[in-house]
């Protein structure tokens, strides 16, 4: 049974979060992004802690190396994709820091919500038969495990439940259960950014038959291009994927890009069934919360092929059980297995491998 862990309250967080909006000790956060910019509205701070730019000041305040902080201070550590890393760090010194995470779970301030996770408490129990259904058809012990303590922490906000985990990223998408053969397997990589996973995938299938790269950002294309240039029967389409023929706005940032209304440019979109009309063994998906849709339009060759899939589930609150239930609707003869590649919000990957193969 999935147990999911009432929340307790951490009094040692509770202290340091009044000591940091009430005394006059020197403030300062460890990082910056929205969420350093979200907590210097609300408290006047020292500085910002940034040992990797030549910049001297951020948000009109100044920008200090970690060394220089002093030892009564009290430092927020807004670090969300590596938080143990950053925890590590500021550990060294003798000043008391907090993770972001319990910061805005204790601080009270109108703060930037954690990316990705807006609703999930409230969908963890409204939805707790669902959960624990997912958390039933997983195939083996670590992603009932993996699952337990990702939940756990998006449902309390407490960083212990990600002591274990490591950053992987090298390793996503592709694990031995997969079962890839050597030779004639057909790749479809869906949100290939630079075309990083799809050498990844010839490494680990060097003869494989073809690969369907799909990446709408004009630049990103140009770089998976470059980097694919020596491999053979490698078909690029530089669109988005959903469940319907449209031309969308996309917010071009990097990795993060993502369909977005206010986005910067338009992208086409279209169905993967209406592009790709022959045996696929492989699709691996990951388009910042658009899975949905894509398996969506998807649903013929999923139905008819029964390739494998890895399908990131961590872009909305409920992808944990909606994108499982999403698929065995089209084929109900999956086995299912979770992985999470990092140590903090994001890279978790659903994994559905053909029973029959």
């Amino acid at each position: 049974m999935l147990r999911i862990n009432p929340p307790y309250e951490n009094p040692k967080a509770v202290a340091f979060c009044e000591a940091f909006l009430h005394s006059a000790r020197p403030k300062y956060i460890f990082g910056r992004n929205i969420w350093a910019e979200s907590i210097s509205k609300s408290v006047e701070i020292d500085g910002f802690i940034d040992d990797f730019t030549t910049e001297r000041s951020y948000l009109g305040k100044p920008i200090v190396p970690i060394e220089a902080v002093p030892d009564d201070a009290l430092v927020v550590v807004v670090v969300i994709g590596k938080p143990l890393l950053a925890e590590k760090r500021v550990r060294k010194f003798q000043f008391d820091s907090l993770d972001y995470f319990s910061f805005f779970k204790y601080s009270g301030l109108p703060l930037e919500p954690i990316m990705f996770w807006e609703g999930m408490k409230e969908d963890i129990d409204l939805h707790r038969n669902r959960y624990e259904w997912i958390y039933g058809m997983l195939a083996d012990q670590t992603s009932r495990n993996q699952m337990y303590h990702i939940l756990n922490f998006r449902y309390s906000y407490d960083l212990d439940y990600m002591r274990g985990f490591e950053n992987k990223e090298d390793r996503q998408y592709f694990e031995d259960f997969l079962g890839l053969e050597r030779a004639n397997e057909v790749f479809v990589d869906i949100g290939a950014y630079d075309g990083y996973t799809s050498e990844e995938f010839i490494k680990r299938s060097p003869s494989y038959r073809k690969v369907f790269l799909f990446e709408p950002e004009t630049d990103n294309m140009r770089k998976a291009e470059e980097r694919l240039k020596s491999y053979a029967n490698i078909h690029y389409f530089q669109t988005g994927l959903s469940d319907r023929k449209e031309i969308l706005r996309f917010d071009i940032s990097g990795s993060s890009s993502k369909i977005s209304e206010n986005g910067s440019v338009q992208i086409p979109v279209d169905r993967l069934d209406d592009l790709v009309d022959e045996e696929v063994t492989f699709i691996k998906m990951d388009i910042e919360g658009a899975e949905r849709e894509a398996i969506e339009g998807a649903k013929s060759l999923i139905r008819r092929y029964h390739p494998k899939l890895a399908i990131s589930v961590y872009h909305r609150k409920d992808d944990f059980w909606k994108i499982p239930e999403q698929i065995l609707e089209i084929r109900d003869d999956y086995r299912i297995y979770l992985r999470h590649y990092t140590e903090g919000i994001s890279e978790t990957i659903m994994f559905f491998i053909p029973e029959c193969r």
